[in-house]
């Protein structure tokens, strides 16, 4: 069972997310649903860790067993999802995760991926262009190539004061 529940205001989820780097380029993800890229990962489900569940959705996403390097942040986002239009407050526990360990991620520049119904497509973006992309949450435009030695709480508020005021009291 996924960790995510809806209330009055919104959703909650838990998240862990891929940060995979190969010569100064970030592998990032779309799917037909989205207006927007993202990075690789998926919900934690109930009674699993954050290693685990990232270990499984690389292998039902990318199906490449994942060679998790380190965790480098921890992000409490609130945001609006533009195409449901539903409220989220969301923890996203990223990771980077060596690509390396698979010759098929990295030789292309893009690949595209069968997820059960839904094509995911998969592109290297170098550094100097994160900025021209649509990409969320938008802190990694800001964080690359910079990553933390150590884990770092980031906090990113895409809703306005009054819409995260109402969420808190």
């Amino acid at each position: 069972m996924d960790l995510t529940f809806r209330t009055d205001l919104g959703r909650f989820n838990i998240r862990v997310c891929a940060v995979m780097i190969h010569q100064e380029s970030l592998l990032i993800m779309r799917d037909e649903a989205m207006p927007y890229a993202y990075l690789p990962g998926g919900r934690i489900q109930f009674q699993e860790t954050a290693e685990a569940a990232l270990q499984r959705e690389l292998k039902e996403e990318l199906k490449i067993e994942a060679e998790i390097l380190r965790p480098l942040w921890l992000c409490q986002s609130f945001f609006m999802e533009s195409s449901s239009q539903e409220k989220f407050h969301e923890l996203c526990l990223y990771f980077l995760v060596d690509p390396n360990n698979s010759e098929q991620l990295i030789q292309d520049q893009s690949f595209s991926v069968e997820e059960g119904k839904r094509t995911h497509t998969f592109e290297w973006i170098p550094f100097s262009q994160i900025q021209e992309i649509n990409l969320f949450p938008r802190f990694i435009q800001k964080a690359l190539p910079d990553l933390p030695s150590q884990l770092t709480l980031i906090t990113e508020n895409e809703l306005t004061p009054g819409e995260f005021q109402d969420r808190i009291e």
